[in-house]
């Protein structure tokens, strides 16, 4: 079968920088879809996208689609034809489905069966719809309309190519006729062009100074970037986010560095790293130490002959948004950090639980119960909590939201606050995200804790819980957050007494009845999903939870024992002994006996079982007090022999009823040494 590239270039005003990868993601996807549905074979497929474009670019694709034979089974022979072989109804009705006589139906069967030969389209009559649908269901939250046209599209469309081979497919999508040609760059190359094969596409589009790839323009601009801060003895700061956005703006990038006033690294760099980014679109240079030079790099999207110009007009653009970041600085700086709590009285947090102002004193005292408890300085945390939100207040993070927390970092250090202080008033916030960092300082760590339970309890405590995807006060991320926090730092605090702690922080405002129980189950089932993300088997998940650790630190030391255990050669038939005692157990008539007694024992399995018991006793029991699980665990595992060698060989349930109780005490014992761990009953 023959076959031809295609292209299809759509021109457009300036597409969306954020979305444009996406859109020409998106474009490609929806064609190689069309094209499969369609049964076209091709070889290989890309995207272009540039501010201006949206292309797709298929080579040695199928000229003709194959031949196929549709068949069509009917109802079976004997309800097709009667008694005397006249056709019934159905045999009838199946022939005007398929809007042929009776003769043509295929009776040789079981069933009547139609077959049809469908002879294959050109890819020429079926890529223009293709295409058009592609277009039709990009992902575009919302569409324009231009003109008088109720046509609509993400922007107005100004031309379409379309080429298959050397011919242009006649068709007309979003109000444009397809042909041949295209339009260059906009300043350097502002007329037509002329695209004489799909496969020079990118080239007839280069030599119009226009760089149709977005990865290409994306290397581009990284690689001219890199070396432009090297010549500023410097690094650059790249998101990828931003490298992407820039690389949207531009057909022909032209990175050039630009400067400002030394005076305004006084600012906090952050903010200036800010407002340059997210307002300005321009990368920020920083020297060997990851300080903020007064350099920075913008992309233009032309290569002028005086490119000093373009140089001044960026510097004197940026300058008011640095000016504006110099003023609410020194603004700020004007009163203590402290006095900000006097604005964040006035300032609701949540209509039932008082101001922001209130929320600061509740984790003032919460950061330094937790403090005492995490081994770090309680009056810090204590001096932490109470400024931990002041800057909110302040006319820095009313500008630039982005620096809450950063912002009273700088104003505590000048107030002359104690470093660990400063420091956790930034802290407080981590980790801002799944993987993110995490409070370096344990003051930090105190603060980020106590605002966390604060929420977690608070919002729990009057009834708001997270529903669906519906979380608007970020309750499962803040859960998420103070289980990173003490596992990741190993930090050991009993959590079932920090949330009884911080629910009388609240005094009437909440409902405490049961609340205490909810807030650690929420905390604890976000566990789960961390566990199963990192292989843990639920199974080793349940089987701790069903010993309720009051620690998440302990929780994960018992959940990493108990997962080395599972690869154990004993491990399965012990998991199905504790299952076996543990049904056993539970159907025992009132209470089991505390204590062993000997002389009970008739038979030597028991006897075996029971020094066995004893002797592991003795080694387990202080490996488990200081939290020696995986080591607890492997003792048990010679328990096996006895264990299996006792229910082959003790009836249980026997007719005396002390021997029967005898045998209770026994299994007691020897469950009551794996609680100690986890219930792995839960793994059988």
């Amino acid at each position: 079968m023959s076959a031809q590239d295609f292209l299809v270039e759509l021109g457009t005003e300036e597409l969306p920088p954020k979305a444009l990868k996406t859109l020409g993601q998106a474009f490609l996807a929806g064609v190689e879809k069309g094209l499969k549905a369609a049964g076209l074979n091709y070889t290989a497929s890309r995207y272009y996208a540039a501010p201006r474009r949206l292309a797709v670019l298929v080579s040695q694709l199928d000229t003709h689609q194959p031949d196929r034979v549709m068949n069509l089974d009917g109802p079976p022979m004997q309800a097709a034809f009667d008694a005397n072989g006249n056709p019934t109804a159905a045999a009838l009705g199946f022939a005007k489905k398929c809007c042929v006589d009776l003769s043509e139906i295929d009776t040789s069967g079981p069933k009547l069966r139609y077959s049809q030969s469908i002879a294959g389209k050109t890819a020429a009559s079926l890529l223009p719809e293709i295409v058009e649908t592609s277009l039709n269901e990009l992902p575009i939250p919302k569409r324009m309309r231009w003109g008088a046209r109720r046509t609509e599209f993400v922007r107005p469309t100004q031309w379409l190519v379309m080429l298959f081979g050397d011919d242009v497919l006649d068709c007309e999508i979003l109000t444009q006729t397809a042909g041949r040609v295209s339009r260059g760059h906009r300043f350097h190359h502002n007329q037509d062009v002329t695209i004489n094969a799909p496969a020079s596409y990118a080239e007839d589009l280069r030599n119009a100074r226009v760089i149709a790839d977005f990865d290409e323009r994306r290397e581009q601009i990284s690689k001219r970037i890199e070396q432009l801060a090297s010549e500023q003895n410097g690094t650059a700061i790249v998101p990828p986010a931003l490298l992407d956005e820039v690389s949207a703006l531009v057909e022909w990038p032209v990175p050039l560095v630009c400067s400002f006033e030394e005076r305004f690294l006084e600012v906090p760099q952050e903010a200036l790293i800010t407002t340059m980014q997210d307002n300005q679109k321009y990368f920020c240079l920083l020297d060997a130490e990851g300080k903020l030079l007064p350099r920075f790099i913008t992309v233009a999207n032309v290569e002028s002959t005086d490119p000093a110009q373009i140089i001044s007009g960026n510097e004197k653009v940026v300058r008011p948004r640095l000016t504006d970041a110099e003023f609410f600085f020194k603004q700020d700086k004007k009163q203590k950090l402290e006095t900000f709590n006097q604005r964040l009285a006035n300032v609701v947090f949540q209509a039932q639980l008082g101001s922001v102002y209130d929320k600061a004193q509740r984790v003032s005292v919460l950061a330094g119960y937790i403090a005492e408890r995490i081994g770090s300085n309680a009056a810090w945390a204590a001096r932490a909590g109470l400024l931990s939100k002041c800057d909110l207040a302040s006319e820095m993070v009313g500008e630039f939201p982005e620096m809450q927390g950063i912002a009273g970092y700088y104003y505590a250090k000048h107030d002359g606050e104690p470093g660990d202080v400063a420091v956790a008033l930034n802290e407080q916030y981590m980790p801002r995200g799944a993987g993110a960092e995490l409070p370096a300082t344990l003051t930090g760590a105190a603060v980020a804790l106590a605002d966390k339970l604060d929420t977690l309890v608070g919002i729990f405590g009057i009834g708001m819980l997270p529903t669906g995807s519906k979380d608007p006060y970020a309750l499962r991320r803040a859960a998420l957050g103070v289980l990173r926090i003490l596992i990741e730092k190993d930090l050991e605090l009993n959590l079932v007494e920090a949330i009884a702690f911080s629910i009388k922080q609240f005094g009437g405002k909440i409902k405490a009845d049961g609340l205490a129980a909810q807030v650690q189950d929420f905390i604890f089932d976000r566990l789960r999903a961390r566990y199963e993300d990192e292989g843990v088997e639920v199974a080793v998940y349940q089987a701790v939870r069903a010993v309720n650790p009051v620690s998440p630190l302990d929780f994960d030391q018992r959940v990493q024992a108990v997962q080395s255990f599972r690869k154990l050669p004993e491990a399965e038939a012990l998991a199905a002994a504790n299952k076996r005692v543990s049904n056993i157990l539970s159907k025992a008539d009132g209470q089991i006996a505390p204590s062993i007694a000997a002389h009970y024992f008739d038979t030597p399995s028991e006897f075996t079982l029971n020094a066995a018991i004893q002797q592991a006793e003795q080694a387990v029991l202080p490996l488990a007090k200081n939290r020696q699980y995986s080591e607890a665990l492997a003792k048990l595992a010679s328990l096996r022999g006895p264990v299996d060698n006792f229910f082959e060989t003790v009836l249980v349930n026997a007719e005396d009823a002390s021997v029967r109780a005898n045998r209770y005490a026994l299994l007691a014992k020897l469950r009551g040494l794996f609680l100690g761990v986890a219930d792995i009953s839960v793994l059988g």
